[in-house]
Order: C-alpha cells, then structure tokens, then sequence
C-alpha cells in the first residue's frame, strides 16, 4: 500500500485536508506506515507555497513516511532564488517565471514580499532571498526526480517512452507531455504522474494522472495504491479509479 498526492501549487489547506484522507484511510485498511509521495510542484499559483512547505519539512522532520518529488515550479522557484533565473527552454515564448500565469509572484508573496510592480527583477530577487528561508531553497533543490517501487513509478511529468530509467533527462521528467501522454506502450510500471491538469484524476491504462487542477482552484487529488491497483481517496471512503475506455 502506497499513497499519492498531485500537484499541490501552493494550497496549502488542500494539502491538510489530503493528508488528512490519508489518515482516515490508514486508520480504516490497516495502512499504518505506508509511505505518502507528493508528485511535486509544490509552488506556485496558489497562496501559500511558503505553508506548503513547512507543512511538508515539519512532517518528514517528525518522522512521517512522506516522499517529495521535484516538480518544475519547484525548480523554477528555488533557481530565482539561487541564479535570478526565470525562463526554461520548455517554455514557450514570452513566458516566463514572474509572469502572473506562472505564479512565481505568488510563492514570494506568501513569504511576505509584495509583488515586483515597476521596481525591477534586481530588487525583488533581493527582497525574495531575504525572505525565503535556506532551507526552503535547499529542500526544493535536495528533492528527487522520481521514486520507483516494483510495481509503480511516481514521477512528475512522465517518462519519454522506451528510453531506460537512469537514461532519462531531468527536463523530460519534469516537463514531457508530447510523446508522452499519447502513448500506450506498456512501460515496466504503471505511471503514476502529474503536471499535466485535467478536470478529474484518470487512469489511462499504462499511466495514472493525479494532476486534478487544484493549482486553478480545483481539489487536490490523493489516492491510495495496492499493487496496481488505484483507489482515489474522498470525503466518502474509497473509489475505484478505473481505466478508461475508448
């Protein structure tokens, strides 16, 4: 038994309610132990990435069996802070970090540090890392690509299709769709993915999407798997998350 969270984007008060499913959950099936993986993208859009965060660190600090993986707004996050840097070759032209789509403005907002207005990049980035603690930036930069189990493999984006594991760029595992999620090859696990938001979780066969919108104001999606088996966890108990059919 192993438990999923999608993209969580700064919501911090989705974020305990999930957890707090999981707990319901564990309680009810015996689940006492089993390990919780965040699918990343911690950061961004949402108000309070900054609570995200020590929400997560207090709870790994405890003891708690959680697992982070990175998600890109994660990296973007912690490299504004680190290099000033706000672009990706992922991104499509005239995006950036800071623009209001992306929500860079709001995880800096929600350590306390007003939005850049006409003060320019320079000054704000300064403000920013006076605000945002270092173990913040180390834990977002510290955290891993992926977490593998025999059955299943929690990763943010996806996997380019046929390509070995320890072959796989850290750009295409945070950033892949085309290619990706098109593709019904059978890989050595079922995927269990975010990053890509679709209005409800969906099993796609070879694949598990639990990227549910909650960074556009829609419920974080938890679900609990038992082998294969996938089960999105609600207010109500247990629900079958079957594959979809043509």
């Amino acid at each position: 038994m192993i438990y999923a969270i999608g993209d969580v984007h700064g919501y911090s008060d989705e974020l305990k309610r999930a957890h707090d499913r999981i707990a319901e959950d564990k309680a009810r099936h015996g689940g006492e132990g089993a390990e919780v993986v965040h699918l990343g993208d911690l950061t961004d859009r949402g108000p309070d990435s900054k609570g995200v965060i020590d929400f997560l660190l207090a709870g790994i600090e405890s003891g708690e069996p959680w697992k982070v993986i990175k998600g890109n707004h994660d990296r973007f996050f912690a490299n504004f802070i680190r290099t000033g840097a706000v672009t990706d070759n992922r991104l499509r032209q005239g995006m950036h970090w800071l623009h209001e789509r992306m929500g860079g403005q709001d995880t800096i907002a929600s350590y306390g540090v007003t939005k850049k207005l006409l003060e320019g990049v320079s000054a704000y980035r300064k403000r920013a890392i006076e605000a945002v603690p270092e173990a913040h930036v180390a834990f977002l930069e510290g955290l891993p690509l992926y977490v593998e189990t025999e059955e299943l493999l929690f990763v943010h984006a996806g996997i380019v299709p046929g390509v070995p594991l320890d072959r796989q760029f850290e750009d295409d595992l945070l950033w892949i769709r085309d290619g990706f999620l098109e593709d019904d090859l059978e890989h050595p696990w079922l995927i269990v993915h975010g990053h890509t938001a679709i209005d409800d979780p969906g099993h796609f066969g070879n694949r598990v999407n639990l990227d549910a919108g909650a960074g556009y104001g829609r419920p974080l999606a938890a679900a609990v798997f038992e082998g294969r088996a996938c089960f999105l966890l609600t207010d109500e108990g247990r629900v079958r998350l079957e594959p979809e059919i043509d």
